[in-house]
């Protein structure tokens, strides 16, 4: 039986001030999927996680999000952005940036009560960041506070979640560790990743889609040279590491 849809878009078009940021993107992701998009800078692939969002519209295309426009379906969608602006120095801890990701079920300006901060630790425990909760969150390493924003996403029970270059502020020896978190994650949710980490996408995800204002994706893990030539318009030679490190050539 066909897992129903979590996102579909058909031909989506975006535009700003009339250069084309997506070009009739279609896509289809399913329950517990695991998708990283990859593509170079400028590509559209932060413009692609908002139009899923509901936070851009497009001016040509559908968008549905679990059964509904995205805007309708906010609340079950979490989102770690790319950047995450903040004091380093602000005394807030680490539960209490993850209860903020309860904002949308407790309501405008009404205080968090103990279903949420249940809620924030339970968020916390997932992602093996409970013993940091009273920490200052600033003081964290990168990956640590990566860990406590997917929390803060996490809180509100998304059955989608949205991650904007997750790994660029996390260093290489605790990569593994992230990818591992995401796998487990993924049992419980849809995942869309955008990455600029072309050899870790390919290990850790299930489907990899190639993004540069218009869509490559054919539903599976498979990178081929063609592909990232077309994405990244210029010439591409794989290398394959392993105990050796090698060229992978056409003819192979």
């Amino acid at each position: 039986m066909t897992a129903p849809g979590v996102v579909r878009l058909e031909d989506v078009w975006v535009r700003y001030n009339g250069t084309p940021a997506l070009e009739g993107i279609n896509l289809q992701v399913a329950e517990h999927d695991f998708l990283g998009i990859i593509g170079p800078n400028g590509g559209g692939k932060s413009t692609l996680l908002k139009v899923i969002l509901g936070l851009i519209r497009p001016e040509r295309g559908m968008v549905t999000v679990l059964g509904n426009p995205p805007d309708k379906s906010r609340g079950r969608i979490g989102y770690v952005p790319q950047y995450s602006n903040y004091d380093h120095n602000f005394p807030v801890s680490v539960i209490e940036v993850v209860t903020m990701g309860r904002y949308g079920k407790a309501g405008l300006l009404k205080p968090y009560g103990r279903i949420d901060k249940q809620a924030a630790e339970k968020a916390l425990r997932r992602v093996g960041m409970l013993d940091h909760a009273g920490a200052q969150i600033g003081q964290l390493s990168g990956g640590q506070q990566q860990r406590a924003f997917i929390a803060r996403a996490l809180v509100s029970e998304p059955q989608l979640l949205l991650l904007d270059e997750p790994t660029a502020s996390v260093d290489s020896a605790m990569q593994t560790d992230f990818y591992e978190l995401l796998e487990h994650l993924k049992e419980e949710m849809a995942i869309i990743m955008v990455s600029h980490d072309i050899g870790a996408v390919s290990v850790f995800v299930d489907k990899i889609a190639c993004l540069n204002v218009q869509l490559y994706y054919h539903g599976s893990r498979e990178i081929t040279p063609e592909i990232l030539e077309a994405t990244y318009k210029c010439p591409v030679q794989l290398i394959a590491h392993g105990d050796v490190p090698h060229r992978v050539l056409r003819e192979h």
